[in-house]
């Protein structure tokens, strides 16, 4: 991260993707490494200590979901990472799709759901932000070099400042990871641990 401190005041966590079918050992994408590396960043635990942050400090927390809507071809076929999406895979209304145990949304958290790879595509996310005064947006979630990814160009595309926490994050495997940080999200994105970020040391 860069020598500038967040502004408590003015900070959101937003929590990407972390559903059972991403990131669960018995979820679809498991058999791609999804699970794996997941458990290889500690992502969960990593989660866990940034939602416990949050509530502590009063930031606004936003969880954001990539779903598969039934009954017609909603997702689209224009690019494969859409066909991989569906139709059982994430589909909305089912274990899959849910949040992951002890990651699930407080009752003053909004859930919103889309069907592309950024979180601002399709959702209220920027109106929320922009709402609640928020100028930096703390990005957590998967998958790192897709969703994550997307949603922290567009981050900084609205005008906020994006920050990645890296190892609450992951993907299908660490050189996917790995490619987002090294070289998609050079000059986009700041990079801090959870540790880092929370205050905490890891």
């Amino acid at each position: 991260m860069d020598n500038t401190p967040l502004d408590l005041s003015k900070t959101a966590l937003l929590l990407v993707d972390l559903q059972n079918d991403n990131v669960h050992p018995d979820g679809a994408f498991a058999s791609f490494g999804a699970a794996d590396h997941a458990a290889e960043q500690d992502l969960v635990p990593h989660v866990r200590q940034l939602l416990e942050w949050a509530r502590n400090k009063s930031i606004p927390v936003i969880h954001n979901r990539i779903v598969f809507y039934p009954g017609g071809e909603f997702g689209g076929s224009n690019a494969p990472i859409f066909r991989m999406i569906g139709p059982e895979s994430l589909k909305l209304g089912t274990w899959g799709a849910d949040a992951l145990e002890g990651l699930e949304a407080r009752a003053d958290e909004p859930v919103l759901i889309r069907n592309r790879m950024s979180s601002f595509n399709g959702t209220g996310l920027d109106m929320l932000l922009r709402n609640s005064s928020v100028t930096t947006v703390v990005v957590a979630g998967v998958w790192t070099n897709m969703a994550v990814e997307h949603t922290l160009r567009d981050a900084a595309d609205h005008g906020y400042r994006a920050v990645l926490v890296t190892d609450a994050a992951s993907s299908i495997n660490a050189d996917w990871h790995g490619a987002a940080l090294t070289y998609a999200l050079t000059n986009i994105a700041e990079f801090v641990t959870t540790g880092e970020v929370t205050g905490v040391s890891a």
